[in-house]
Protein backbone atom coordinates (compact mmCIF):
# COMPACT_ATOMS: atom_id res chain seq x y z
CA UNK A 1 0.00 0.00 0.00
CA UNK A 2 1.24 3.18 -1.32
CA UNK A 3 1.79 5.69 2.16
CA UNK A 4 -0.12 8.72 2.19
CA UNK A 5 2.31 11.65 2.67
CA UNK A 6 1.33 14.94 3.51
CA UNK A 7 2.62 17.48 1.51
CA UNK A 8 2.62 21.52 2.34
CA UNK A 9 1.94 23.27 -1.31
CA UNK A 10 -0.40 26.03 -3.44
CA UNK A 11 -3.64 25.47 -4.57
CA UNK A 12 -2.04 25.41 -8.45
CA UNK A 13 1.05 23.08 -7.23
CA UNK A 14 -2.14 20.26 -5.98
CA UNK A 15 -3.45 20.46 -9.64
CA UNK A 16 -0.15 19.69 -11.41
CA UNK A 17 0.85 16.75 -8.91
CA UNK A 18 -2.79 15.18 -9.17
CA UNK A 19 -2.75 15.78 -13.26
CA UNK A 20 0.80 13.42 -13.30
CA UNK A 21 -0.94 10.74 -10.63
CA UNK A 22 -4.14 10.66 -12.13
CA UNK A 23 -2.78 8.92 -15.51
CA UNK A 24 -3.08 12.49 -17.23
CA UNK A 25 -1.66 11.85 -20.72
CA UNK A 26 -1.73 15.50 -21.98
CA UNK A 27 -1.75 18.80 -20.51
CA UNK A 28 -2.09 22.03 -23.21
CA UNK A 29 -2.32 25.28 -21.55
CA UNK A 30 -0.98 28.99 -21.28
CA UNK A 31 0.53 31.18 -18.78
CA UNK A 32 -1.96 33.66 -17.26
CA UNK A 33 -2.23 34.72 -13.74
CA UNK A 34 -3.22 33.72 -10.96
CA UNK A 35 -2.41 30.20 -12.55
CA UNK A 36 0.64 30.10 -14.09
CA UNK A 37 2.08 28.00 -11.30
CA UNK A 38 -0.11 25.02 -12.49
CA UNK A 39 2.18 24.64 -16.18
CA UNK A 40 5.34 26.00 -13.99
CA UNK A 41 5.00 23.41 -11.80
CA UNK A 42 4.57 20.69 -14.88
CA UNK A 43 7.79 21.66 -16.44
CA UNK A 44 9.90 20.91 -13.08
CA UNK A 45 8.50 18.16 -12.37
CA UNK A 46 8.49 16.58 -16.55
CA UNK A 47 6.17 13.99 -15.96
CA UNK A 48 7.32 13.24 -19.56
CA UNK A 49 10.11 11.34 -18.65
CA UNK A 50 8.64 9.49 -15.87
CA UNK A 51 5.05 8.33 -17.50
CA UNK A 52 5.54 9.51 -20.74
CA UNK A 53 2.71 12.03 -20.61
CA UNK A 54 2.85 14.95 -22.61
CA UNK A 55 3.25 18.69 -21.55
CA UNK A 56 2.70 21.30 -24.31
CA UNK A 57 2.31 25.04 -23.46
CA UNK A 58 0.36 26.22 -26.49
CA UNK A 59 0.57 29.23 -28.60
CA UNK A 60 -2.63 30.38 -27.23
CA UNK A 61 -6.02 29.53 -24.99
CA UNK A 62 -7.44 28.82 -28.53
CA UNK A 63 -4.89 26.00 -29.33
CA UNK A 64 -5.01 25.05 -26.09
CA UNK A 65 -8.45 23.81 -26.07
CA UNK A 66 -8.21 22.56 -29.53
CA UNK A 67 -5.59 20.29 -28.81
CA UNK A 68 -7.73 18.81 -26.03
CA UNK A 69 -10.39 18.80 -28.21
CA UNK A 70 -8.44 16.40 -30.62
CA UNK A 71 -6.89 14.33 -27.70
CA UNK A 72 -10.31 13.66 -26.09
CA UNK A 73 -11.39 12.71 -29.27
CA UNK A 74 -8.99 9.57 -29.17
CA UNK A 75 -10.21 8.99 -25.69
CA UNK A 76 -7.46 10.55 -23.91
CA UNK A 77 -7.20 11.59 -20.63
CA UNK A 78 -6.50 15.28 -21.49
CA UNK A 79 -6.65 19.03 -19.43
CA UNK A 80 -6.12 22.57 -19.80
CA UNK A 81 -5.81 25.17 -17.13
CA UNK A 82 -6.22 28.82 -17.64
CA UNK A 83 -7.68 31.75 -15.86
CA UNK A 84 -10.71 34.40 -16.84
CA UNK A 85 -9.88 36.11 -19.68
CA UNK A 86 -8.11 32.88 -21.15
CA UNK A 87 -11.05 30.77 -20.41
CA UNK A 88 -13.63 32.97 -22.34
CA UNK A 89 -11.13 32.59 -25.38
CA UNK A 90 -11.66 28.75 -24.97
CA UNK A 91 -15.56 29.00 -24.90
CA UNK A 92 -16.09 27.97 -28.56
CA UNK A 93 -14.00 24.84 -28.34
CA UNK A 94 -15.52 24.19 -25.24
CA UNK A 95 -18.92 24.21 -27.06
CA UNK A 96 -17.66 22.22 -30.03
CA UNK A 97 -16.65 19.67 -27.05
CA UNK A 98 -19.76 19.18 -25.94
CA UNK A 99 -21.51 19.63 -28.78
CA UNK A 100 -19.37 16.32 -30.20
CA UNK A 101 -19.50 14.62 -26.64
CA UNK A 102 -15.66 14.88 -26.33
CA UNK A 103 -14.57 14.38 -22.81
CA UNK A 104 -11.91 16.76 -20.79
CA UNK A 105 -10.87 18.57 -18.58
CA UNK A 106 -10.94 22.30 -18.12
CA UNK A 107 -9.48 24.06 -15.02
CA UNK A 108 -10.67 27.99 -14.12
CA UNK A 109 -8.40 29.56 -11.55
CA UNK A 110 -10.33 33.26 -11.65
CA UNK A 111 -9.54 36.65 -11.23
CA UNK A 112 -11.55 40.04 -11.41
CA UNK A 113 -13.11 40.87 -14.64
CA UNK A 114 -14.52 42.07 -16.97
CA UNK A 115 -11.92 42.44 -19.66
CA UNK A 116 -8.60 41.99 -18.48
CA UNK A 117 -9.42 43.53 -15.01
CA UNK A 118 -7.34 42.47 -12.55
CA UNK A 119 -4.82 39.46 -11.43
CA UNK A 120 -6.77 39.55 -8.36
CA UNK A 121 -9.14 37.04 -6.62
CA UNK A 122 -12.91 36.38 -7.78
CA UNK A 123 -15.84 34.61 -8.07
CA UNK A 124 -17.46 36.38 -11.23
CA UNK A 125 -17.16 34.03 -13.96
CA UNK A 126 -19.96 31.37 -12.05
CA UNK A 127 -22.78 32.23 -15.13
CA UNK A 128 -20.03 31.46 -17.76
CA UNK A 129 -19.52 28.02 -16.31
CA UNK A 130 -22.57 27.13 -14.98
CA UNK A 131 -24.47 28.38 -18.30
CA UNK A 132 -22.45 27.72 -21.15
CA UNK A 133 -20.12 30.37 -22.26
CA UNK A 134 -20.15 28.96 -26.32
CA UNK A 135 -23.14 28.84 -28.36
CA UNK A 136 -26.27 26.41 -28.33
CA UNK A 137 -27.86 24.00 -25.56
CA UNK A 138 -24.97 22.22 -23.63
CA UNK A 139 -23.90 22.44 -19.95
CA UNK A 140 -20.65 21.94 -18.46
CA UNK A 141 -19.90 19.78 -14.94
CA UNK A 142 -18.72 22.45 -12.68
CA UNK A 143 -16.80 21.27 -9.36
CA UNK A 144 -15.80 24.22 -7.13
CA UNK A 145 -12.98 23.62 -4.69
CA UNK A 146 -12.52 24.97 -1.81
CA UNK A 147 -9.29 23.84 0.03
CA UNK A 148 -6.08 22.71 -1.83
CA UNK A 149 -6.98 19.03 -1.10
CA UNK A 150 -10.42 19.13 -3.07
CA UNK A 151 -8.48 20.77 -5.83
CA UNK A 152 -5.79 17.75 -5.78
CA UNK A 153 -8.98 15.45 -5.32
CA UNK A 154 -11.24 16.94 -8.20
CA UNK A 155 -8.64 16.45 -11.10
CA UNK A 156 -9.17 12.24 -10.73
CA UNK A 157 -13.09 13.13 -10.37
CA UNK A 158 -13.09 15.79 -13.23
CA UNK A 159 -11.52 12.83 -15.56
CA UNK A 160 -14.45 10.43 -14.56
CA UNK A 161 -17.57 12.18 -15.08
CA UNK A 162 -15.85 13.20 -18.03
CA UNK A 163 -15.31 10.27 -19.73
CA UNK A 164 -18.68 8.85 -17.67
CA UNK A 165 -20.96 11.67 -19.51
CA UNK A 166 -18.71 12.31 -22.74
CA UNK A 167 -18.47 15.97 -21.95
CA UNK A 168 -16.41 18.76 -20.46
CA UNK A 169 -15.69 18.97 -16.81
CA UNK A 170 -14.84 22.30 -15.55
CA UNK A 171 -12.85 22.88 -12.22
CA UNK A 172 -13.99 26.53 -11.03
CA UNK A 173 -11.58 27.81 -8.25
CA UNK A 174 -10.24 30.92 -7.74
CA UNK A 175 -6.99 33.03 -6.72
CA UNK A 176 -7.08 32.17 -3.13
CA UNK A 177 -7.40 28.92 -3.38
CA UNK A 178 -5.09 28.56 -6.16
CA UNK A 179 -2.68 30.78 -4.18
CA UNK A 180 -2.87 29.80 -0.75
CA UNK A 181 -0.83 26.75 0.67
CA UNK A 182 -2.29 24.17 2.90
CA UNK A 183 -1.80 20.65 3.65
CA UNK A 184 -2.20 18.33 1.02
CA UNK A 185 -2.29 14.41 0.68
CA UNK A 186 -0.91 13.70 -2.78
CA UNK A 187 -3.89 11.33 -4.63
CA UNK A 188 -2.69 7.47 -5.31
CA UNK A 189 -0.29 7.23 -8.29
CA UNK A 190 -2.73 5.73 -11.50
CA UNK A 191 -0.51 4.62 -14.35
CA UNK A 192 -2.10 6.07 -17.99
CA UNK A 193 -3.54 3.37 -19.78
CA UNK A 194 -3.04 1.50 -22.44
CA UNK A 195 -4.13 1.72 -26.09
CA UNK A 196 -5.96 -1.46 -25.42
CA UNK A 197 -7.37 -0.16 -22.25
CA UNK A 198 -8.70 3.23 -23.98
CA UNK A 199 -9.89 1.55 -26.92
CA UNK A 200 -12.51 -1.17 -24.18
CA UNK A 201 -13.03 1.99 -22.51
CA UNK A 202 -13.85 4.18 -25.82
CA UNK A 203 -15.28 2.54 -28.20
CA UNK A 204 -16.31 5.59 -29.88
CA UNK A 205 -12.70 7.51 -29.95
CA UNK A 206 -10.93 8.31 -33.47
CA UNK A 207 -7.61 5.75 -32.37
CA UNK A 208 -7.59 4.35 -35.87
CA UNK A 209 -9.81 1.69 -37.16
CA UNK A 210 -9.55 -1.65 -36.83
CA UNK A 211 -10.61 -4.70 -39.00
CA UNK A 212 -13.74 -5.35 -36.52
CA UNK A 213 -15.41 -1.68 -36.72
CA UNK A 214 -16.47 0.87 -39.25
CA UNK A 215 -14.42 4.42 -38.82
CA UNK A 216 -15.23 6.72 -35.90
CA UNK A 217 -16.14 10.03 -36.91
CA UNK A 218 -16.62 12.68 -34.29
CA UNK A 219 -18.38 15.85 -35.07
CA UNK A 220 -20.65 18.51 -34.25
CA UNK A 221 -22.09 19.55 -37.40
CA UNK A 222 -25.12 18.40 -38.35
CA UNK A 223 -27.02 20.32 -41.52
CA UNK A 224 -30.51 18.47 -41.39
CA UNK A 225 -32.18 20.29 -38.56
CA UNK A 226 -34.49 16.84 -37.88
CA UNK A 227 -30.98 14.87 -37.03
CA UNK A 228 -29.72 17.94 -35.21
CA UNK A 229 -32.78 17.95 -33.10
CA UNK A 230 -32.75 14.33 -31.88
CA UNK A 231 -28.46 15.13 -31.20
CA UNK A 232 -29.96 17.97 -28.53
CA UNK A 233 -32.59 15.76 -27.20
CA UNK A 234 -29.98 13.13 -26.56
CA UNK A 235 -27.80 15.50 -24.95
CA UNK A 236 -30.75 17.04 -22.80
CA UNK A 237 -31.42 13.53 -22.07
CA UNK A 238 -27.83 13.37 -20.29
CA UNK A 239 -27.81 16.58 -18.53
CA UNK A 240 -31.01 15.57 -16.63
CA UNK A 241 -28.90 12.23 -16.01
CA UNK A 242 -26.37 14.22 -14.27
CA UNK A 243 -28.70 16.49 -12.35
CA UNK A 244 -30.44 13.61 -11.40
CA UNK A 245 -27.57 11.70 -9.97
CA UNK A 246 -24.17 13.67 -9.45
CA UNK A 247 -25.27 17.07 -7.37
CA UNK A 248 -22.79 17.64 -4.41
CA UNK A 249 -22.65 19.93 -1.40
CA UNK A 250 -21.26 20.45 1.90
CA UNK A 251 -23.67 20.93 4.67
CA UNK A 252 -22.19 22.29 8.11
CA UNK A 253 -24.38 23.68 11.68
CA UNK A 254 -27.54 24.21 9.62
CA UNK A 255 -29.83 21.52 12.23
CA UNK A 256 -30.22 24.62 14.12
CA UNK A 257 -29.72 27.41 12.72
CA UNK A 258 -32.19 29.97 11.89
CA UNK A 259 -30.10 31.90 8.66
CA UNK A 260 -28.29 29.29 6.28
CA UNK A 261 -25.37 31.15 4.33
CA UNK A 262 -24.83 29.75 1.08
CA UNK A 263 -21.81 29.91 -0.55
CA UNK A 264 -19.24 28.94 -2.67
CA UNK A 265 -14.96 28.18 -3.12
CA UNK A 266 -12.95 30.42 -1.49
CA UNK A 267 -16.22 32.48 -0.21
CA UNK A 268 -17.34 29.33 1.50
CA UNK A 269 -13.94 29.28 3.48
CA UNK A 270 -14.35 32.62 4.97
CA UNK A 271 -17.77 31.96 5.65
CA UNK A 272 -17.00 29.21 8.19
CA UNK A 273 -15.35 31.92 10.57
CA UNK A 274 -18.31 33.92 9.64
CA UNK A 275 -20.37 31.45 11.29
CA UNK A 276 -17.75 31.17 14.01
CA UNK A 277 -18.11 35.02 14.87
CA UNK A 278 -22.19 34.79 14.54
CA UNK A 279 -22.54 31.70 17.07
CA UNK A 280 -20.40 33.63 19.38
CA UNK A 281 -22.82 36.22 19.31
CA UNK A 282 -25.96 34.26 19.59
CA UNK A 283 -27.10 34.32 16.28
CA UNK A 284 -27.46 30.36 14.82
CA UNK A 285 -25.96 30.03 11.64
CA UNK A 286 -25.60 27.64 9.13
CA UNK A 287 -23.62 27.11 5.81
CA UNK A 288 -24.81 25.33 2.59
CA UNK A 289 -21.93 24.45 0.29
CA UNK A 290 -22.74 23.57 -3.28
CA UNK A 291 -19.77 21.54 -4.72
CA UNK A 292 -21.47 20.94 -7.83
CA UNK A 293 -21.92 24.26 -9.62
CA UNK A 294 -23.59 22.62 -12.41
CA UNK A 295 -25.67 20.24 -12.16
CA UNK A 296 -26.91 22.91 -8.83
CA UNK A 297 -27.98 20.33 -5.53
CA UNK A 298 -31.56 22.35 -5.98
CA UNK A 299 -33.26 19.33 -3.60
CA UNK A 300 -30.79 19.54 -0.74
CA UNK A 301 -30.65 23.05 -0.63
CA UNK A 302 -34.66 22.73 -0.31
CA UNK A 303 -33.96 20.36 2.07
CA UNK A 304 -31.94 22.28 4.24
CA UNK A 305 -33.38 26.24 4.38
CA UNK A 306 -37.34 24.72 4.88
CA UNK A 307 -38.33 26.36 7.95
CA UNK A 308 -35.44 28.56 8.29
CA UNK A 309 -35.49 32.63 8.87
CA UNK A 310 -33.96 33.73 6.06
CA UNK A 311 -30.70 33.35 3.46
CA UNK A 312 -28.06 35.45 2.39
CA UNK A 313 -25.82 34.33 -0.39
CA UNK A 314 -22.20 35.46 -0.17
CA UNK A 315 -20.07 35.45 -3.58
CA UNK A 316 -17.05 37.47 -4.13
CA UNK A 317 -18.98 38.99 -7.31
CA UNK A 318 -22.05 41.23 -8.19
CA UNK A 319 -24.48 38.37 -7.58
CA UNK A 320 -24.72 35.64 -9.41
CA UNK A 321 -25.36 32.20 -7.58
CA UNK A 322 -28.06 33.64 -5.88
CA UNK A 323 -30.01 33.45 -9.13
CA UNK A 324 -29.67 29.87 -8.65
CA UNK A 325 -30.45 29.42 -5.19
CA UNK A 326 -33.91 31.48 -5.99
CA UNK A 327 -34.99 29.22 -8.90
CA UNK A 328 -34.04 26.41 -6.15
CA UNK A 329 -35.79 27.88 -3.08
CA UNK A 330 -38.51 29.82 -4.88
CA UNK A 331 -40.22 32.84 -2.81
CA UNK A 332 -40.69 30.77 0.35
CA UNK A 333 -37.22 32.19 2.40
CA UNK A 334 -36.33 35.99 2.09
CA UNK A 335 -33.04 35.69 0.14
CA UNK A 336 -30.38 38.76 0.04
CA UNK A 337 -26.74 38.79 -1.38
CA UNK A 338 -23.33 39.95 -0.21
CA UNK A 339 -20.66 40.35 -2.67
CA UNK A 340 -17.16 42.18 -2.98
CA UNK A 341 -15.81 43.33 -6.46
CA UNK A 342 -12.76 44.17 -8.03
CA UNK A 343 -10.28 41.16 -6.84
CA UNK A 344 -11.11 42.21 -3.10
CA UNK A 345 -11.41 39.09 -0.81
CA UNK A 346 -14.56 40.22 2.13
CA UNK A 347 -13.57 39.56 5.53
CA UNK A 348 -15.41 37.34 7.83
CA UNK A 349 -17.00 39.96 9.69
CA UNK A 350 -17.93 41.72 6.98
CA UNK A 351 -20.37 38.61 6.04
CA UNK A 352 -21.99 38.97 9.51
CA UNK A 353 -22.98 42.10 9.43
CA UNK A 354 -24.76 41.62 6.01
CA UNK A 355 -26.27 38.76 7.74
CA UNK A 356 -27.26 41.33 10.45
CA UNK A 357 -27.90 44.22 8.04
CA UNK A 358 -30.10 42.44 4.96
CA UNK A 359 -31.86 39.94 6.72
CA UNK A 360 -31.91 39.98 11.06
CA UNK A 361 -32.26 43.74 11.40
CA UNK A 362 -35.32 43.51 8.92
CA UNK A 363 -37.53 41.47 10.30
Amino acid sequence: MEKKEVTLMKGNEAIAHAVIRCGADAFFGYPITPQSEIIETLALLKPWETTGMVVLQAESEVASINMVYGGGGAGKRVITTSSSPGVALMQEGISYMAGAEIPGVIVNVQRGGPGLGTIQPSQSDYMQATRGGGNGDYNVIVLAPASVQEMADFVDLSFELAFKYRNPVMILSDGVIGQMMEKVILPPIKPRRTEEEIAKECPWATMGRPSSREPNIITSLELKPEVMEEINLHLQEKYQLAKDTETRCEITGCDDADYVIVAFGSAARITEKSMEIARKRGIKVGLFRPITLWPFPEKELRKTVAGKKGILVAEINAGQMIEDVKLAIGNSLPTEHFGRLGGIVPDPEEIVNALKTKLIDNE
